[in-house]
C-alpha cells in the first residue's frame, strides 16, 4: 500500500472536526483502541523489525536487550503544575559528536514501556531523545501499562498551560546536556501528537521541528498566529475523526509559508505505530514507511 500525500486541495473537510481540535486532554483516544491488549502476532513480528521502534508487546524485550545508556532522570519544575519535579527517561545515542535533542510526547496512556522504547530507537537513529512523565506528581511512579483508563482520568485533569511549561523545562534540560546540540525537536502520539500541535503554537521560533502522529490539529488562526516550525504529519486512512483536522492546518500553515508535509496511509488506522499488527497489515506497512520519513526528517531540520 503506498502512502497518500495530502494538501489541502486533495483533503475534503468532515462535516464535524470532532473534538482533536481542542487543547484539554479529552482531544483524542477516548473509546480508541491503541491496541493496549497486543496479540501474540504483534509481540512476535515487530520485536524482530530492526530500525524501527517495536510494538506495545515487543517494546520490553527491545529495551532490556538495548545496549544504548538509558536514564530516569528528575527535572526541576519550580512547582508548575504543582509538583516540584518531573520524571523524565533520557536516551543516549552512540555517536562521537553532539547530538540534537527530540522529545517524546506519550499518548494518553502516559509514559509506557512503548514510549520509552520509541525513544531508544531515537537514540539508535542518532539523537538525545527524552521522554517526560507528564503525569509527574499526579500520581505515584510505576504506572502500569496495563492500566490505561487511570492514565486517561488523570491527563483529563491536566492543565495545557503547565504542560507546555513542563515541554519547555524538559527542552532547556537536554539542550544543556554536555552532549547536546542547543536545538531540540518534539515527537508525539495521539494526544501527545495533539499536543506537538499545541507546542509548536507556544514555543514559536524556539521549536526546530515537530512531527504530529496521528493527533488533531488546532484552530488555524492559533497556527497562523504563533506557529514557526516546519511540522510533518503522519495519518492513518482509517481515522476520519483526526483526519477531518488536517485541512484547516493544511491552509493555515500554507498562509504562513510554513512547511506542513503530510502523509496519510491507507488502510492504516489511529495509532499504527503501536498496533503494528492491526488493520490487516496496514498497520505495519504504515510504520515501517513512517519512521524513516521521521527521521529523515529530523536529521535534516535538526542538523
Amino acid at each position: 500500500m503506498r502512502p497518500i500525500a495530502l494538501t489541502s486541495a486533495a483533503v475534503a473537510l468532515a462535516a464535524l472536526a470532532g473534538c482533536a481540535s481542542r487543547t484539554t486532554a479529552t482531544d483524542d483516544h477516548a473509546g480508541i483502541d491503541h491496541g493496549t491488549t497486543a496479540s501474540a502476532t504483534s509481540a512476535t513480528s515487530a520485536q524482530q523489525v530492526g530500525g524501527i521502534p517495536a510494538d506495545n508487546a515487543g517494546a520490553p524485550a527491545r529495551l532490556a536487550a538495548s545496549p544504548r545508556h538509558g536514564e530516569w532522570v528528575m527535572i526541576p519544575t519550580n512547582g508548575t503544575g504543582g509538583t516540584d519535579s518531573l520524571r523524565a527517561w533520557v536516551v543516549y545515542p552512540e555517536r562521537r559528536d553532539k547530538a540534537p535533542v527530540v522529545l517524546v510526547v506519550h499518548e494518553i496512556f502516559g509514559l509506557t514501556p512503548w514510549v520509552r522504547g520509541v525513544a531508544d530507537q531515537l537514540a539508535a537513529d542518532g539523537f538525545i531523545a527524552i521522554a517526560p512523565d507528564l503525569l509527574s506528581g499526579k500520581r505515584p511512579p510505576g504506572y502500569l501499562d496495563d492500566k490505561p483508563d487511570t492514565a486517561r482520568s488523570i491527563i483529563q485533569t491536566l492543565r495545557p498551560a503547565d504542560v507546555q511549561s513542563n515541554l519547555d523545562l524538559v527542552a532547556r534540560y537536554g539542550m544543556a546536556l554536555p552532549a547536546a546540540q542547543p536545538k531540540y525537536g518534539i515527537v508525539g502520539y495521539c494526544w501527545g501528537g495533539s499536543t506537538v500541535w499545541n507546542h509548536a503554537v507556544h514555543a514559536g521560533s524556539r521549536l526546530a521541528a515537530g512531527v504530529v502522529y496521528y493527533g488533531g490539529s488546532p484552530d488555524a488562526q492559533r497556527i497562523v498566529d504563533s506557529v514557526k516550525a516546519p511540522i510533518l504529519g503522519l495519518y492513518g486512512s482509517n481515522d476520519a475523526r483526526v483526519n477531518s483536522t488536517i485541512p484547516r492546518a493544511d491552509s493555515a500553515m500554507k498562509q504562513i509559508g510554513r512547511p506542513y508535509t503530510v502523509q496519510v496511509y491507507e488502510g492504516a488506522g489511529h495509532g499504527f505505530l503501536r498496533q503494528q499488527d492491526g488493520q490487516a497489515g496496514a498497520n505495519m506497512t504504515a510504520t515501517r514507511e513512517a519512521w524513516p520519513r521521521t527521521i529523515a526528517f529530523f536529521r535534516e531540520r535538526l542538523r
